[in-house]
């Protein structure tokens, strides 16, 4: 029902994470990132707290196997999980449980990691990687819906997907992009929608967090 792409930035150390689902709010359950720390996806049959346990286990200086065995000794049914991680160093690990769901894999490449199940061939998930690893996009975000868009070119997953979401943490202590749509027809065409809406504005929200006197308003009702 899930295929992510977890990955650092080699030029910026930025975090990302792209997702999708045929079941809604993927990327609110499915993905974690910290500033500075790493990426986490929790995923299949998802616990949401295992995204915590291995940020947690990332920030105190774990790699990612060891953040990818600490989400898996804290949780009651590992069998039924599938996890990555994503590290500063940018090693990468994964964790496919017994029980996960349909054609299955994981695949780790230099700072990026794909994990997927019910995918419709193991294939999907190394265009993913190539994808995005691929990508001439200057934009971080951009490379990864580059690989997302490659993932799709080869089949994706056997179900429609219904939600998709891009997340990134670049140096600060929020997400500077976290675009989401829960549940949509075609919901990969709607995140494009929303991040070319974004991104000529993503420097100037971030800059209103770090010093909004030398921010820009956008002269609208209730400019937040």
């Amino acid at each position: 029902m899930t295929f992510s792409l977890a990955a650092r930035d080699p030029d910026t150390g930025a975090f990302g994470i792209v997702v999708s689902s045929s079941s809604p709010a993927v990327a609110a359950r499915c993905a974690h990132v910290r500033a500075g720390v790493g990426a986490v996806t929790s995923q299949n049959v998802t616990n949401p707290d295992l995204g915590r346990v291995g940020l947690e286990a990332l920030a105190s200086g774990a790699g990612p196997a060891d953040a990818v065995c600490a989400m898996v000794a804290a949780d009651g049914f590992p069998e039924y999980r599938q996890l990555s991680a994503v590290s500063v160093s940018g090693e990468t690990a994964a964790h496919s449980g017994a029980e996960t769901l349909g054609t299955h894999t994981s695949v780790t490449g230099d700072a990026a990691v794909v994990a997927g199940n019910l995918l419709a061939t193991e294939s999907v998930a190394h265009a993913m990687l190539g994808g995005y690893t691929g990508s001439r996009a200057e934009a971080f975000e951009e490379r990864l819906l580059d690989g997302y868009a490659a993932a799709l070119a080869a089949g994706g997953e056997e179900g429609p997907v219904r939600s998709v979401g891009l997340v990134v943490a670049e140096d600060v202590p929020w997400a500077v992009t976290d675009l989401r749509v829960d549940d949509a027809d075609e919901p990969f065409g709607e995140l494009l929608r929303l991040w070319q809406l974004w991104a000529p504005q993503k420097a100037a929200y971030r800059l209103r967090g770090l010093d909004p006197r030398r921010a820009p308003s956008y002269g609208v009702p209730g400019d937040a």
